[in-house]
């Protein structure tokens, strides 16, 4: 069967719709809004079924066709997809029917290699073909950048610059990016996450800068959030018990909430999911939301030990607003309000604290002999929660996303229990390697100079 060709249009509704390599290589529409498929494409229940007897890659490819089979040939997605998607995700029985998905097994031991590694096959793929250079800014919380270096590391037609907040990141998350060199370059700013995405977000929408041929690999980057909705196929199709009703429970660790879009574009394409437990820390303004209707930004975002969660203004939230029938722009102005009852009968939303983070990382080791850094602790905190409110049966099916390797975290594990995890393939001999990165202030003028001065 033919793939149809799916138009993406921005969350503003201002922009033109676009293809996907268009969306993929501008980043941001125009008008400042995130592209999202016109249409979300559907698995029948006998596809997904099918999913049970596939490898990772193989699920990965029935989902990317979906989106892109009509611009990608099959041949180029089949070796793109398996050339990303060359290592292990493990799905860790912890108790009854509860599992954690490892996600901390690719090249720099975060989630977000799932994302950036597609991403990156995919950008070279069409800028190949098109004979481009873009230059891709990205802000961080700590693990997108390291993922997008790493993914975009040595590429001679894209060049990245990598926004972080110097007090908020781990020595190792830091030293993942700021240790490669050639095309990557790492500017710290004095100031947190939503300060680096707001000098990003300024870049996309100044037009002095249009030469520069700038995109994003931030999760407002439609090319981030396809492969997030892979793994929850993937998990699903593995741990099910192969009922005709069978339905799961994902937890996610939730901070610019691109992985929960993920998995809200999956159950949109036919995965049967009972509830997402979106777990923040204490930056809460999507729990209060979901319980007020009232949307507020946080401002300032509060620093957490789980550093990537710490988001005061999720860039994604316009997507999710989007998906249930409303409209919010860049800057959280609803303009029509999203379907609240929509929201709340698929999403259980619960910020958990710094003091319960870390009691959970103590309680899962002793109780289960489970590692858990900050973020996935947050993820296994705000799932025990529900089930416990929601007097949860010991059969369902419930899987938490864990997002980071332990070892990314030494100091919090260390200080909690007294060892340090065993560092992965991925970040031996980091620590003598030789850092260098810039320092600018937190302002745009300085941003925008040190842009035009380093590119032309």
């Amino acid at each position: 069967m033919e793939n149809k060709k799916i138009k993406f249009r921005s969350t503003n509704l201002k922009s033109p719709a676009v293809s996907f390599e268009q969306a993929l290589l501008k980043g941001i529409a125009h008008d400042g809004g995130l592209y999202m498929p016109e249409e979300i494409p559907r698995f029948s229940e006998e596809e997904i079924l099918e999913f049970s007897n596939s490898e990772y890659h193989e699920i990965a490819l029935a989902v990317a066709r979906k989106f892109l089979g009509a611009e990608v040939p099959d041949e180029d997605l089949r070796r793109i997809v398996k050339d990303a998607y060359d290592y292990e995700v493990p799905l860790e029985n912890v108790c009854d029917n509860q599992f954690v998905m490892r996600l901390d097994r690719g090249p720099t031991a975060s989630f977000k290699d799932f994302a950036a590694r597609m991403m990156g096959r995919l950008m070279q793929y069409f800028l190949n073909r098109n004979n481009g250079k873009l230059l891709i800014l990205t802000a961080t919380s700590g693990d997108t950048g390291s993922a997008i270096a790493n993914a975009f590391y040595g590429l001679d037609n894209v060049e990245v610059v990598v926004l972080f907040p110097e007090n908020e990141v781990t020595d190792r998350q830091r030293k993942q990016m700021t240790t490669l060199g050639k095309n990557i370059s790492i500017v710290a700013l004095d100031g947190k996450f939503d300060d680096c995405q707001a000098l990003v977000k300024l870049a996309f929408a100044d037009s002095d800068l249009d030469y520069l041929n700038l995109s994003s690999a931030n999760s407002i980057n439609i090319g981030r959030l396809i492969p997030q909705t892979m793994y929850y196929f993937y998990s699903f199709a593995k741990l099910r018990a192969g009922k005709a009703d069978d339905q799961v429970v994902f937890s996610v660790p939730s901070g610019n909430f691109g992985d929960l879009c993920g998995g809200l574009i999956a159950m949109n394409m036919g995965l049967p999911v009972k509830k997402f437990v979106v777990a923040t820390n204490e930056n809460d303004e999507y729990p209060k939301f979901v319980k007020s209707g009232f949307y507020e930004k946080l401002v300032p975002s509060r620093n957490c030990i789980s550093s990537a969660m710490n988001v005061g203004h999720p860039s994604n939230i316009p997507r999710l607003v989007g998906l249930y029938g409303g409209n919010m722009d860049e800057h959280g102005a609803i303009s029509n309000a999203p379907d609240l009852d929509r929201i709340r009968d698929d999403m259980y939303a619960v910020s958990i604290t710094d003091k319960e983070t870390e009691a959970m990382i103590s309680d899962a080791y002793k109780e289960h002999k489970l590692l858990l850094e900050p973020h996935g602790s947050v993820g296994w905190a705000a799932l025990q929660k529900y089930i416990e409110e929601e007097n949860i049966a010991k059969d369902q099916l419930c899987i938490s996303l864990e997002t980071a390797h332990p070892a990314k975290f030494p100091e919090k594990i260390r200080e909690i229990l007294s060892f340090d995890p065993e560092l992965p393939p991925s970040l031996l001999g980091l620590e003598s390697k030789e850092e260098s990165f810039e320092h600018l202030p937190t302002t745009y003028e300085a941003f925008k100079e040190f842009l035009k001065k380093n590119y032309k």
